[in-house]
Order: C-alpha cells, then sequence, then structure tokens
C-alpha cells in the first residue's frame, strides 16, 4: 500500500520578467550546457566495463534524472506563469512586483519586493506574495500600517515608500 501524499499547495501563477528571464537561462543551461557534459561523463564511465561497482557511471545516471526533472519542471512551469510587468504602476498602492519600504515599531526599516513564488528569494528580499507579509501588504497603501502573524509573534510594520523600479 502506498504513502498518501496530500497535493502540494496551489502557487500563485505570476513572476516578474525578470524571474521568467531566470527561469530560461536555466533551462538553457541544463539543457545545453550541463546535460551534455554528464551524458558524455556517464558515456565514458560505462564504457569502462563492469558498471556494477562504478561509482561515476551511477552519480551520472542520478544527475541526469535530477536534470532532466529539473527541466521537466521549468519547461512546464513556464508555459503555465503569466509574466507580469509591474514597471508602468505609479500609484502608491501595493501590488505584485512593488518594492516596499516598511517601519517596525523600532523604527527600523526594511524593503521587500513582492514577486511569484518561483523566484522568492530571501537574501534578496524579494517574498513570495503568498507569504503572509505580502498578502498583509497587498493593496494597501503609503502610511497604512499591517500586522503580520509570524510563528513566535505578531509584528507591526507601517508602509513607509512604495516603488515599481
Amino acid at each position: 500500500m502506498g504513502r498518501y501524499r496530500p497535493p502540494p499547495p496551489k502557487r500563485s501563477a505570476y513572476i516578474t520578467p525578470e524571474g521568467a528571464q531566470s527561469m530560461r537561462d536555466e533551462l538553457e543551461q541544463l539543457w545545453k550546457v550541463e546535460r551534455p557534459v554528464v551524458t558524455q561523463a556517464v558515456t565514458d564511465a560505462a564504457a569502462l566495463g563492469d558498471r556494477s561497482e562504478n561509482a561515476d557511471y551511477h552519480y551520472g545516471k542520478k544527475r541526469l534524472r535530477q536534470i532532466d526533472g529539473r527541466v521537466r519542471f521549468l519547461a512546464k512551469r513556464l508555459e503555465e506563469v503569466t509574466i507580469v510587468d509591474a514597471k508602468e504602476r505609479s500609484d502608491d498602492k501595493v501590488f505584485f512586483g512593488a518594492w516596499v519600504l516598511l517601519e517596525n515599531d523600532d523604527g527600523e526599516e526594511v524593503e521587500y519586493r513582492i514577486v511569484g513564488p518561483d523566484e522568492s528569494n530571501v537574501e534578496e528580499k524579494a517574498i513570495s506574495m503568498d507569504s503572509p507579509m505580502a498578502k498583509a501588504m497587498m493593496g494597501r497603501s503609503i502610511g497604512d500600517e499591517i500586522t503580520v502573524k509570524r510563528p513566535r509573534d505578531t509584528a507591526s510594520f507601517e508602509i513607509v515608500a512604495v516603488r515599481y523600479e
């Protein structure tokens, strides 16, 4: 009897032009650069004879499966997403693609960009539109206060600035 796995949570299908280009670049890198190199390494390892104890062969086959899985995912996801270029926006409301400057109760400022789930990156302060923080900001304006429930506490922020550059 197989294990039951619940379906993955639905991901929003929006992406910035930069995020879509990044996915296309990764797809091309995997397909045209990495896959041919790994394929050649597997062929070379297979030519050595006994495959049962050939670590290079087994690692290469595993890496090919990983590359092929990622290629399939990227190709399918690129067909599903809608590219949203928010640069034309000029209002002070928070929507997809916005850079939002927030100030917490201690006067500390932090800036986040609201992006699609495929391009969120904590180090770059790019947060998914599906995140609690982004959901709290969406549709709000400069001067509005938002409250975000976090795993350990609840935090309040004021929206200081919104830009779409």
